[in-house]
C-alpha cells in the first residue's frame, strides 16, 4: 500500500513536472513576445488590408437568417447609416464546418449573394477549424457519419479524436494533411463561388490540446508529427487568410487580437490578421463580473465584462503591432443595449480601425431612440469619411512603418495615426479625465482654442460629442460625403478633403484608397505666410484650412485664386476652404496679411 502511495506520488510529481517544462516551452519558445529575440519566428508586418474592410461592419445574432438581413440593410439604407460589410455569424450552414448554406435560412443563398454584390455589399461568413459530428444549433444536428468518414482519411488532427465546444463535438481539421486541406478547401468552394469577401475566424485554434486526465497538454499528433497549440493557431489563421486571398485578391480575415488575460501574445499572427477583434463582451459598462446582473451572465452566448474590457484588450493588441483592431459595438451580449452605452461604444469604435456594429440586441436604429439614431448614424460617416487617413496607415504599417493606433499616457488613451489623440469615455458619465502629451491641441468638435501640452485635466462632453484632440500642424485626409459633422456636404463628394492646421513645417503622405498612387502633402508656415504643396498623383481636392484671419491673396501654380465660387472664408469658424478641381503642379501660397474688413473673403 506504501508502495502504490509513493508510486502514485510520484506520477503525479511527473505529470506536474511534464505539464510545467511544457508551458515554459510553450510561452519561451512556441509563444515569441514580440521584442524578444526569436519574436520574427511568428511575427511579421500587418497585411494590407483592403479599403472596404476599414467602412462601417454591421451584423445580429438573434435571428440569423436573409429575411433579418434584409430588413436591417433596407433600414439603414433609408435612415442614411453607411453600411458596407454584412457578417453572417453562425448558424448559417447545414452542420458545423461543412460550408453548405442552410436554405431554409437563406433561401436561394445564390441569387441572393449575388444581390448583395451588386448592391454594392461585402460578405463575410463566421467559420471555425472543427469538423463536427454533433451541432447544437444547425439543421443537421447529428454528422457522426461525415466525421467518422473525415477521421478514417485521416483529415483530422490527433488521430481523429474529439473536443466538446462551444457549438458542438468534433476535431480540428489537419491542415499540415494536403488531402485534408484539399478535401476543406473543396467544401469551402461552393461559397467562395458565391463571391465571399472573408472569414470571421473564430477561436477554436486555442483549444488544440490533449487532456492528460484534467491536466491539458498543449500539442495534438498531426500528418506531420507533434504539433504545438500555438503552431496549430498559426496554421488556422495563416492557412485560411492564405487561401482565401487565392480566391480573392481583396479577401480578409477577421480573427482575434487580443481576448482577455489568455495569449498575452495575440490569437492570430501579425502579418495574417488584417481586421481583427478582441472578444465577446456585454452590454455593459464596467469591466468587472460583480456589477453585472447574474441572470444576465448567461444571456445569449458566453460574452462577459463590458466596454472597459474591450478598450482594454485594444490599447494591448496595439501596443503588440496589430493595426486594424476594433470590438463589438455595444458588446455582443446581454438582455438590453442602453442608449448612452451603445453611443459611447460607437463614438469610440469611430476611432478604431474596425467599426463593427453588432452581436446581440436590438441593431435596428430607428427602432431606438431619436438620439441613438442621430448620433450613431453621425459618427459612422465620421469613421466612413476617415477612410484615406486609416488607408494610409494600413500601407505604412504594412512596410514597416507607424500602425494605427498607439497606446499613450492617461486611461485608455491613444494616439490615432500620429494627428489625433482619442480620451475614450468608459463610464456613463459626462465628464472624463485628459492627459494632453508635450505640444500644441486643439478639441475636435470646436477646434478655435488652442490647449497647451503637456496637460491634465476634467471636461464634460455631451453625448453628441466624444474627447478627439487634434495636433497642431496636422494633416487630416478625409472623404466627405454628407454634412452631419459639419465638416463639409454632399458637394464634397468626389474631392480629397484636407483638414490642415499650420504649425512651422509638416508633412503627411496620403495612399489613396482607390490604390492609384499617393500623394504628399507638404505646410509650410510662417509668419507672413502658409506653403502648400501637393506632389504625387493628382486628386480634385479641398482644402480646409485652420486660419485665424482671412488670407490677403491665394496663388495656386504662381496664379491668384479670387474666384469666390471656389474660395470661402468662414469667419465663425476661422476656416479658409479651397476647392480646386485641376492643377498642374499642387503649389499653393496663402498670404496672411489681413486686408480691411470689407474686402475679406466671405
Amino acid at each position: 500500500m506504501h508502495k502504490q502511495k509513493k508510486n502514485g506520488k510520484l506520477l503525479k510529481f511527473v505529470i506536474f513536472s511534464i505539464f510545467i517544462l511544457l508551458l515554459i516551452y510553450y510561452f519561451g519558445f512556441e509563444l515569441p513576445f514580440r521584442g524578444r529575440p526569436f519574436s520574427n519566428q511568428r511575427h511579421g508586418n500587418p497585411p494590407q488590408t483592403p479599403p472596404w474592410a476599414l467602412e462601417c461592419w454591421l451584423w445580429e445574432d438573434d435571428s440569423n437568417n436573409s429575411a433579418r438581413v434584409d430588413s436591417l440593410l433596407a433600414g439603414y439604407a433609408a435612415y442614411d447609416i453607411p453600411v458596407r460589410t454584412i457578417l453572417l455569424d453562425s448558424p448559417w450552414s447545414l452542420r458545423y464546418n461543412d460550408f453548405i448554406i442552410d436554405s431554409a435560412r437563406y433561401p436561394d443563398p445564390e441569387k441572393w449573394f449575388s444581390e448583395l454584390q451588386v448592391n454594392g455589399y461585402r460578405v463575410v461568413l463566421w467559420m471555425t477549424s472543427m469538423v463536427n459530428s454533433k451541432s447544437d444549433d444547425t439543421s443537421i444536428k447529428n454528422s457522426e457519419g461525415w466525421f467518422n468518414e473525415a477521421a478514417a482519411k485521416g483529415y483530422i488532427a490527433g488521430n481523429g479524436d474529439q473536443i466538446k465546444w462551444w457549438k458542438g463535438k468534433g476535431g480540428f481539421i489537419d491542415y499540415t494533411n494536403p488531402e485534408a486541406t484539399a478535401w476543406w478547401h473543396s467544401l469551402q468552394q461552393k461559397v467562395f463561388d458565391f463571391g465571399i469577401d472573408g472569414w470571421k475566424l473564430d477561436g477554436t485554434a486555442t483549444l488544440f490540446y490533449t487532456l492528460a486526465g484534467p491536466v491539458p497538454l498543449f500539442f495534438k499528433p498531426t500528418n506531420k508529427g507533434i504539433m504545438t497549440t500555438r503552431k496549430y493557431m498559426d496554421h488556422y489563421y495563416r492557412d485560411e487568410y492564405l487561401h482565401g486571398l487565392e480566391e480573392n485578391p481583396e479577401f480578409v480575415t477577421l480573427s482575434r487580437s487580443i481576448d482577455r488575460w489568455y495569449h498575452p501574445e495575440g490569437f492570430a499572427p501579425i502579418d495574417a490578421a488584417p481586421v481583427t477583434w478582441v472578444g465577446d463582451q456585454k452590454h455593459t459598462w464596467k469591466s468587472s463580473v460583480k456589477d453585472s446582473h447574474e441572470a444576465d451572465l448567461a444571456y445569449k452566448g458566453d460574452g462577459k465584462d463590458g466596454i472597459e474590457l474591450a478598450m482594454e484588450s485594444i490599447m494591448k493588441a496595439a501596443g503588440l503591432g496589430y493595426n486594424i483592431i476594433g470590438s463589438d459595438i455595444a458588446g455582443f451580449s446581454g438582455r438590453e443595449i442602453p442608449p448612452r452605452l451603445y453611443i459611447r461604444w460607437t463614438q469610440f469604435s469611430t476611432f478604431c480601425g474596425l467599426f463593427l456594429n453588432g452581436g446581440h440586441g436590438e441593431r435596428a436604429l430607428w427602432k431606438r431612440s431619436q438620439q441613438e439614431l442621430d448620433i450613431i448614424r453621425k459618427f459612422s460617416w465620421l469613421h466612413t469619411e476617415l477612410i484615406p487617413y486609416m488607408y494610409s496607415y494600413v500601407v505604412t504599417a504594412h512596410n514597416g512603418g507607424e500602425t494605427l493606433q498607439k497606446p499613450v499616457k492617461g486611461k485608455f488613451h491613444y494616439l490615432f495615426g500620429d494627428n489625433l489623440l482619442i480620451a475614450p469615455i468608459y463610464s456613463d458619465t459626462l465628464a472624463n479625465r485628459i492627459t494632453l502629451p508635450a505640444g500644441k491641441w486643439r478639441y475636435f468638435f470646436d477646434d478655435n482654442d488652442i490647449i497647451e501640452g503637456p496637460a491634465t485635466f476634467e471636461a464634460d462632453f455631451p453625448l453628441d460629442e466624444y474627447p478627439v484632440y487634434i495636433r497642431e500642424g496636422a494633416i487630416i485626409p478625409m472623404d466627405i460625403k454628407r454634412d452631419y459633422t459639419g465638416i463639409g456636404n454632399k458637394d464634397s463628394e468626389g474631392y480629397l478633403t484636407l483638414l490642415i492646421f499650420p504649425e512651422r513645417i509638416s508633412e503627411f503622405t496620403v495612399h489613396h484608397p482607390d490604390k492609384c498612387g499617393s500623394t504628399n502633402i507638404v505646410t509650410d508656415d510662417s509668419d507672413s505666410m502658409i506653403k502648400i504643396s501637393l506632389e504625387g498623383i493628382h486628386k480634385p481636392h479641398i482644402l480646409n484650412i485652420k486660419l485665424e484671419n482671412a488670407p490677403r491673396r491665394i496663388e495656386l501654380d504662381g496664379q491668384e485664386l479670387a474666384d469666390s465660387s471656389v474660395i470661402h472664408y468662414d469667419k465663425r469658424r476661422n476656416k479658409l476652404v479651397i476647392k480646386t478641381e485641376k492643377y498642374e503642379s499642387g503649389k499653393y501660397i496663402i498670404y496672411k496679411r489681413p486686408l480691411p474688413v470689407t474686402e475679406s473673403f466671405n
